[in-house]
């Protein structure tokens, strides 16, 4: 019995890892368990004598299957947020209220959830409404005075609102956002102000320039 010690302690580490993988909340922390039972097993299996086993777990199923989950994990668990991008002088860039202010306070609610944030630029509300609706990202981001005040039942007291397509994005970060920094709305859809027609004079000025 004392000469197979080793191969118990070694064949016990087994469940020990398996129990802390299931109760593991962090999907990056799981990950990491998730090599070590593979590992466990494969040395195990080694023992035993069944070496192509050994090699198969390694290979397969610990090597491979962290890898596919190491993906699965970086795509999934983040929020792709859509905001308008300035037309200068860099397109890429967002305003600074929103750096500022906004995108520290959703990083912050979301690190709680294992989430990070990703924001998309658009150069137009129309382009955001578009890839709300085909669910390209998950939530919005407008100025409050480019939304109908009827998309929200709120006072658009704060600067921005969030319109997320998703019951559970918005839960979590309409309990964690101030009021004061964004307002957080339920919506597919997004229902901008309507645009104003064009005056008298701009009509003569497309007509002059050949435009429609």
């Amino acid at each position: 019995m004392l000469e197979n010690l080793d191969v118990v302690a070694i064949a016990a580490l087994l469940p020990i890892t398996a129990c802390m993988l299931v109760t593991q909340v962090n999907p990056y922390h799981a990950l990491i368990i998730r090599g070590i039972v593979g590992a466990v097993a494969a040395l195990v299996y080694a023992l035993f004598g069944a070496a192509d086993v050994a090699l198969t777990e390694a290979l397969v199923g610990t090597m491979l299957s962290i890898t596919l989950y190491a993906i699965a994990v970086r795509s999934s668990m983040s929020l792709r947020l859509g905001t308008l991008a300035p037309a200068l002088p860099n397109p890429d860039a967002v305003s600074a209220p929103l750096t500022q202010q906004l995108f520290p306070a959703l990083r912050q609610a979301l690190k709680k959830h294992h989430l990070r944030l990703e924001v998309l630029p658009y150069t137009s509300a129309q382009a955001l409404q578009l890839a709300l609706e085909n669910k390209e990202i998950h939530a919005v981001c407008l100025p409050a005075a480019q939304l109908d005040p009827g998309e929200t039942t709120d006072d658009l007291t704060a600067p921005y609102v969030l319109n997320i397509r998703l019951p559970r994005l918005y839960e979590i970060l309409g309990a964690a956002l101030p009021p004061e920094i964004a307002a957080v709305n339920f919506s597919r859809a997004l229902r901008l102000m309507p645009a104003e027609p064009p005056s008298p004079d701009s009509q003569l000025q497309n007509a002059l320039e050949g435009q429609p």
